[in-house]
């Protein structure tokens, strides 16, 4: 049986990383390997690689006991049954509940014999089918999800990141009965590829890119454009973000490349807790054409070595 590779490596966070950043990590690689959504050869075994990974290093708990131990803390007959327990559908070692007061709407809990109380596991795909109105229907001991008819709608960058309600015309019953109109609530935080699962239908979520946005995961990137003036000799400018302009200061010195980071001005999390980063990456204006007086300024400068 070939050797388990380290949790660390899997979710490719250091194993100093805090909790935000093996959650950030995590989700993004869910994302990338969930088997709805990714069909390559070996997808579900990644996933399942993943989402193991995730259950111990999130956990304080396990987490400890991996770091002293390794994977040997977990095998047959260690204290406490380990990720490999009690696993169906290769969905992880979770079940998922749905609660309307108050707090998350979204726990998992372990699965049987899992031992591995509150873990804040997330399955992207099953979020929003609980959210809206499908309640638990994923894999769970071994049986699929009943087949729902498939829609895509393409809604605007910002859309996807502030949330949206949209009318949209599904067919009613079979061919020929005309269709119904519905209104629908896209939540903030969406991305290109997201699912919604209703009771009816599932909705597949295109987003249109943005000219000035960039977005990986739950950040945004913002480029902006300065004068070499003002990265020489510091300065205020004004940036644009999704919320809105806002002012950032340029240290003297700042070279082309620089990211400048926003905490918290990125773009929401699905579940509502918190939000992503922004980042404004510094490009400098090199000017196309030069007065007289600019040009005796850049030679000047230029025989001074700046």
């Amino acid at each position: 049986m070939a050797s388990k590779h380290d949790y660390y490596e899997i979710l490719g966070v250091s194993k100093t990383a805090s909790v935000d950043e093996i959650k950030k990590a995590y989700r993004k690689l869910a994302l990338a390997w969930h088997p709805d959504r990714n069909k390559t050869v070996g997808a579900n075994e990644k996933f399942k690689e993943i989402n193991e990974a995730y259950a111990v290093v999130s956990d304080p708990t396990k987490r400890q006991q991996y770091d002293q131990f390794g994977h040997a803390a977990f095998s047959q007959g260690a204290r406490g049954a380990g990720p490999s327990a009690g696993w169906a559908g290769g969905q992880g070692p979770f079940s998922y509940s749905y609660s309307s007061s108050g707090g998350s709407p979204f726990s998992a809990q372990g699965g049987p014999a899992s031992g591995w109380g509150n873990v804040d596991f997330i399955d992207p795909f099953e979020i929003f089918e609980q959210f809206f109105g499908g309640g638990f229907s994923g894999v769970r001991g071994g049986q699929r999800r009943k087949s729902h008819p498939s829609y895509e709608i393409t809604i605007d960058f910002l859309d996807a990141v502030k949330g949206v309600t949209k009318e949209v015309h599904v067919p009613r019953g079979e061919a020929g009965d005309g269709s119904v109109k519905k209104t629908i609530k896209i939540p903030a935080g969406v991305d290109n590829g997201s699912r919604i699962r209703f009771d009816e239908f599932d909705l597949v979520i295109g987003v249109r890119k943005d000219k000035r946005f960039e977005r990986e995961g739950d950040d945004v990137i913002v480029t902006e454009e300065i004068p070499y003036t003002l990265a020489a000799l510091g300065g205020v400018v004004d940036v644009k973000t999704i919320d809105g302009p806002i002012s950032i200061r340029i240290h003297s010195g700042t070279q082309a490349g620089t990211l400048v980071r926003l905490k918290g001005k990125g773009v929401p999390h699905v579940q509502g807790n918190g939000r992503g980063d922004a980042y404004v990456r510094i490009q400098l204006a090199v000017p196309t054409r030069l007065s007289k007086q600019q040009k005796a300024l850049f030679e000047e400068l230029h025989k001074l070595g700046v």
